[in-house]
């Protein structure tokens, strides 16, 4: 696969981003739309987060927003594919299981490092604007992990292009990247607790932790470890949330649609 995307032209690398960008997109967001609403709470697993209606329109903002990011998600695949070109980056044909596996391992760990970065920085005053767009899904869907400003998706979207010029990567592992980052970010806007059991410090928490992040503005930036949160100590406590929450359930059963 990794001789067959360097052959291709410029054209279709981006083509072929589109495509792959789009799908992910849709079946990963479909998948989990109907996992949270209608498999999972028929089956009584798990319980829904945030029980604040969805902002009018909110869903076909999401998907404008996203189709923006997708588009500049898969004509950025001539930026990867240009390294290769240039001889600046090179495909590792031949690497084992065990090696891919250890490469995915550390390309999820910078995923990490390079969304806390990015994140935090778009939470200061001279970027902040570019990240409103996404904050105004303040109750969170499986599509709004793309629903950005064009900036910030630029900013996201470079992610594996430092690494591919520091080392010679498997093409499975760099394609397992936005697999499991748009994986995983479904899961975190999902609005969705799928293990109410772990602890809030817990991977399997990551949905709890980045539902504060949307109900609260600030705190939360990692992506799926709590490492960076920790480190520079921006990580919300579990019940950051409860405020606006009660304020909510208290209005609903008074009969108060404000």
């Amino acid at each position: 696969m990794g001789q067959a995307f360097i052959a291709l032209s410029a054209w279709q690398a981006m083509l072929a981003g589109l495509l792959f960008f789009g799908g992910i997109y849709l079946l990963f967001g479909a998948a989990t739309w109907l996992l949270t609403h209608y498999l999972l709470p028929a089956l009584g697993v798990g319980r829904t987060l945030d029980p604040r209606p969805l902002a009018a329109g909110q869903l076909r903002r999401e998907f404008t927003q996203s189709g923006l990011s997708i588009l500049l998600f898969g004509t950025g695949m001539i930026f990867p594919w240009g390294l290769l070109q240039l001889g600046w980056a090179r495909l590792d044909a031949d690497a084992g299981w065990r090696q891919v596996l250890v490469e995915i391992l550390v390309l999820a760990a910078w995923n990490d490092v390079h969304f806390w970065i990015n994140h935090r920085l778009l939470h200061t005053r001279p970027l902040r604007r570019f990240h409103l767009p996404h904050h105004r899904s303040v109750v969170t869907t499986p599509f709004s992990t793309y629903s950005f400003h064009p900036v910030e998706a630029l900013m996201l979207g470079n992610v594996i292009l430092l690494p591919m010029v520091l080392h010679d990567f498997s093409f499975w592992s760099l394609a397992s990247v936005p697999l499991f980052s748009l994986f995983f970010n479904c899961i975190g806007h999902a609005n969705y607790d799928f293990f109410p059991g772990v602890s809030y410090a817990h991977w399997f928490a990551a949905s709890r932790r980045h539902h504060l992040h949307h109900a609260c503005y600030n705190g939360n930036y990692g992506f799926q470890f709590t490492f960076m949160d920790r480190l520079f100590r921006t990580r919300l406590e579990a019940g950051a949330a409860a405020p606006q929450l009660d304020a909510f359930r208290r209005r609903e059963s008074l009969g108060d649609p404000a």
